[in-house]
């Protein structure tokens, strides 16, 4: 993403409460949200759905329509969309995990009606629009990576980490000294860009992830603060809620 594109993408989301850190990342290049940061998007702008309406319904695919309207100053604006899942093609399940054609569908559709009516459309996507975007979730990243790191590494390997470790400040070794980098990086950023692209960073995102929730909440907060300090919007002013829906 560029700079104008990470810009216009947080200017609206800032007007429905939401920073672009913490939210979105990215996936070679194109910029993927999170499907819970949609929903609250679609909360804070009291959209409606009407009942999905089945285009297609098959044991292993389900094409579903689905319409949403959001109040304006001029009065509702509508838009509507196509939500489609096919096992094997755009939707693949492993192992003894279940499908949910129908639910996925719906989804995707909600998704993306979100995203047109939140003038989003076409700035970024939704995580599960594919699924090599879910894969790349950071949060999963992080959580997959200590898996890896568990598995049985020969005799020498384990005597290298040893001596490596040994040789690692007791801060580091803890992982405390994580969130007080973080932090400080944070308040050392003088500009709300490099704020969110500090926080965009994959390293980040991982560091974010490996944390405690409670812990990782603190750190976004601090985060939020300092876009802030530095000019970003406050929450959901009337001012740029009716500028968002002009």
């Amino acid at each position: 993403m560029s700079a104008t594109t990470d810009k216009q993408i947080a200017d609206i989301l800032a007007t429905y409460g939401e920073p672009l850190a913490g939210n979105v990342w990215r996936v070679q290049g194109t910029a993927v949200i999170y499907h819970k940061a949609l929903e609250r998007i679609a909360v804070q702008a009291r959209i409606r759905f009407d009942a999905p309406v089945i285009v297609r319904a098959e044991r292993d695919e389900a094409v579903i329509l689905v319409t949403g309207h959001m109040p304006g100053p001029n009065g509702d604006r509508t838009e509507w969309s196509i939500g489609e899942a096919l096992i094997g093609v755009n939707y693949r399940v492993s192992g003894r995990q279940a499908a949910y054609v129908f639910a996925m569908a719906e989804k995707r559709a909600k998704d993306r009606v979100i995203l047109k009516l939140a003038g989003l459309h076409g700035l970024l996507y939704s995580e599960d629009e594919a699924d090599e975007f879910k894969a790349s979730r950071p949060d999963l990243v992080a959580a997959n990576a200590p898996a890896r790191r568990a598995e049985p590494a020969p005799e020498g390997d384990r005597k290298a980490e040893v001596a490596n470790d040994a040789e690692l400040p007791q801060a580091e070794m803890s992982g405390g000294a994580s969130e007080a980098d973080l932090t400080a990086r944070i308040d050392e950023a003088q500009s709300i860009n490099a704020v969110t692209d500090l926080m965009l960073a994959p390293e980040t995102q991982a560091a974010l992830a490996a944390m405690a929730p409670g812990l990782r909440d603190e750190v976004r907060e601090h985060a939020k603060a300092r876009l802030v300090a530095l000019g970003w919007p406050a929450r959901n002013t009337a001012k740029s809620r009716k500028a968002a829906v002009a």
